[in-house]
């Protein structure tokens, strides 16, 4: 379960600090707002939050909820959108072309779809060329969606890759301005998103800005549908999703916070089964995400190849192998599992047996060692947030002995709506690493904000930053305020992270800036800051036309 305000602040030596409403908090809340998953707190109160702001008039037509792409590989892509109908079912054709005019078309085609998958459309178009933009199109009830853009991977040899990597976007905690970000760069291959595209909550239980819809916990398949379509009417997500190809996983908030296996926090009895919870929450994520179908139920984890430089290695921390969440006494129990057996075993062939440069894991809670020094008991460390791989001591320790092995592991987070940087080394607290080199580091994580949903402002979160630095040398980097998303850029000679942070989601802000850049040798597994953020490729394909309003 999420830690309380209360009890984190002890851990980390501020039981003494008061929290005040003036803390500078972006949601006009406490400065610890709503219940946070993660290493985040809870508030025990908030503040009013005035009335809740519907926005604008709800975008019409067949086609209102948008258009997306997904899990590129070098000769095909995923395409996706909804039809809106009263018909019991619908043709929609799809037209693919190398131009946003769409007059060099390349592909094109027809296909049905009904109540069954709640009327969304997947097409995996083929036979396309590699490292290639193109830009498609659907047409259907008469009328044709906008134009979207989309990008195929490359193969061979790959001089440079841009990933922006984004998660947790709570619609009720404020306006998507990081989607719209991202939506207005052209250089990106592919956004990589780490889970919480949604979140489970009824109105007011978690944020008050924007109302979520159904009126109250989602539990059955049409409540998972219903949210997921009115995320998907946001223009501001639709605009990223028309722009690049996102490739995805899921968190815990796609089916209830703190997910495992077995359970959730979020499940009490009087929802019913979880295991027919679950498979509602996967359904409804197969239908709206531009994510491949496999043949095995609730297995998102996969690899996606770009060339000789990276292997994307998307990974479920979550729901697949999950045991439920330990205690301080359970912690180091040999047993645990994070990712289950299969899965593990398969991570390691792949990190083994790989071809491409870098190994990227995009996963969803934080792995390396975030730790405070007992009380009383100097050179004793003991774990925070039992929710992240603090909580699987057996399982990190064997990967970390793996990274240890392989060259150029990086490791990509969401999860905890804040932005860290951190070498990733079995030996922290000890002589065995050196922060000022990273010797005894086996590879480096970079941990990405949250688009909207809530960290810890003000001088409270820049407080805990700063106390979370010192009693982790190995950590680099600690943003606990600003919500915001990165952009991974990789070359065969070094990776680097420029982080991206806004100066606040409500209606009046979302204006960004460049916050800090961190890089990472070939062969070298240390994060160092660097002057940034990198320039733009000059020559980056087109953007799609026409993109969404904003909902503001």
């Amino acid at each position: 379960m999420a830690m309380k305000r209360r009890d984190l602040l002890k851990k980390m030596g501020l039981a003494g600090v008061a929290v005040a409403a003036g803390c500078g908090d972006d949601d006009d809340t406490m400065a610890l707002d709503a219940g946070m998953d993660g290493a985040m707190p809870e508030l025990d109160a908030a503040t009013d939050m005035g009335p809740i702001d519907m926005g604008p008039p709800e975008p019409t037509g067949p086609f209102r909820h948008g258009i997306a792409s997904g899990d590129p590989l070098s000769d095909s892509v995923l395409l996706w959108t909804h039809i809106t109908t009263d018909a019991a079912s619908a043709d929609v054709d799809w037209v693919v072309a190398t131009d946003p005019a769409m007059s060099d078309v390349v592909a094109m085609g027809s296909t049905t779809t009904d109540a069954n998958r709640d009327f969304t459309v997947k097409v995996d178009v083929t036979g396309l060329d590699p490292a290639t933009t193109y830009y498609y199109r659907f047409s259907g009830e008469g009328t044709m969606s906008r134009v979207g853009r989309t990008r195929t991977a490359p193969t061979g040899g790959v001089d440079r890759l841009r990933f922006a990597v984004m998660s947790c976007s709570s619609f009720d905690h404020g306006y998507f301005h990081a989607y719209r970000h991202v939506s207005e760069r052209a250089d990106i291959d592919a956004v990589l998103h780490l889970g919480d595209y949604i979140y489970e909550y009824g109105p007011g239980e978690y944020g008050g800005v924007r109302e979520a819809d159904p009126p109250g916990e989602i539990v059955t398949l049409e409540d998972y549908r219903r949210r997921y379509a009115q995320y998907r009417r946001d223009g501001d997500l639709q605009a990223a999703h028309q722009q690049h190809p996102f490739i995805v996983v899921w968190d815990d908030h796609e089916t209830a916070n703190n997910s495992y296996r077995d359970g959730a926090e979020n499940h009490d009895a009087d929802e019913g089964s979880w295991e027919e919870r679950k498979a509602a929450a996967f359904q409804a994520y197969i239908e709206w995400m531009p994510i491949r179908e496999t043949e095995t139920p609730l297995q998102i984890w996969r690899s996606l190849q770009y060339g000789d430089l990276v292997e994307l290695l998307m990974l479920d921390t979550r729901i697949w192998g999950r045991d439920e969440e330990a205690t301080q006494e359970t912690r180091t129990d040999p047993e645990r599992e994070l990712l289950g057996a299969d899965q593990e075993a398969w991570l390691v062939d792949r990190l083994e047996n790989g071809t491409a440069q870098w190994k990227i894991l995009g996963q969803q809670v934080m792995f390396g060692h975030f730790e405070n020094e007992a009380d009383g008991m100097p050179g004793v460390y003991r774990p925070i947030n039992l929710d992240q791989w603090d909580g699987y001591a057996a399982a990190r320790s064997r990967m970390l002995d793996v990274f240890e092995t392989v060259d150029d592991v990086i490791v990509l987070t969401g999860d905890i709506h804040s932005s860290w940087v951190m070498d990733l080394t079995p030996v922290p607290h000890t002589d065995g690493y050196d922060p000022a080199t990273g010797d005894g580091s086996v590879a480096v994580e970079f941990v990405t904000s949250a688009v909207t949903s809530p960290g810890i402002v003000g001088p409270i979160g820049d407080t805990l930053a700063t106390i979370a630095m010192e009693q982790n040398s190995h950590i680099h980097y600690v943003n606990l305020g600003q919500r915001g998303y990165f952009i991974l850029d990789l070359t065969a000679d070094r990776a680097q992270a420029d982080y991206f942070l806004l100066d606040g989601v409500q209606v009046d802000e979302g204006a960004q800036e460049w916050a800090v850049s961190y890089e990472v040798p070939t062969g070298v597994p240390h994060a160092s800051a660097t002057s940034g953020p990198l320039p733009m490729p000059g020559d980056a394909p087109e953007l799609a036309p026409d993109p969404p309003p904003r909902p503001l």
